[in-house]
């Protein structure tokens, strides 16, 4: 089967489509990484012993999100989730036509996703407990590093 130059399924119409459709989910995506970074800051805080996601002690958000590695020079780690979800989604959205900004979300989610991961190690290694919060928002994170990561790729093409 040969294509001509009409059927190719990738045009330049459609590779400027991509890139906005790219940018929503980059944006709803951070949009979902504020919302679980939020919980996961209002169970920091809770004064319960007691959490959604208590499974035993192997599934235990409040023994990570309580422990001496929540918080980085006394600034909750969740609410550095929050404030780097709130930079992508800006990105994403307010600063999504600048040249740059490809490059700029790519930094921002991989620096995120090297933080999770590093954090990732700490409940594997050190607490050994999971937050499910925690596993969402690496999740969360590592999409956000694969989409910046072909938007990168397709304005590196482009230009």
């Amino acid at each position: 089967m040969t294509f001509s130059g009409n059927d190719r399924p990738f045009t330049r119409k459609t590779k400027r489509l991509e890139r906005p459709r790219l940018m929503r989910a980059i944006a709803l995506t951070a949009v979902a990484g504020v919302i679980v970074s939020s919980l996961s800051l209002y169970h920091h805080y809770g004064a319960s012993k007691t959490s959604f996601c208590n499974f035993g002690e192997s599934f235990n958000c409040d023994i990570v999100n309580r422990s001496v590695y929540s918080t980085v020079l006394g600034v909750p780690v969740a609410l550095i989730g929050i404030l780097g979800y709130l930079l992508l989604l800006a990105l994403a959205t307010i600063y999504r036509d600048k040249a740059e900004t490809p490059l700029m979300l790519l930094i921002a989610s991989v620096g995120g996703l090297g933080f999770a991961l590093y954090l990732t190690y700490i409940e594997k290694f050190v607490l050994a407990a999971w937050c499910i919060l925690c596993l969402g928002s690496l999740v969360l994170i590592l999409g956000e590093a694969i989409m910046t990561g072909l938007l990168t790729a397709m304005s590196v093409r482009k230009g």
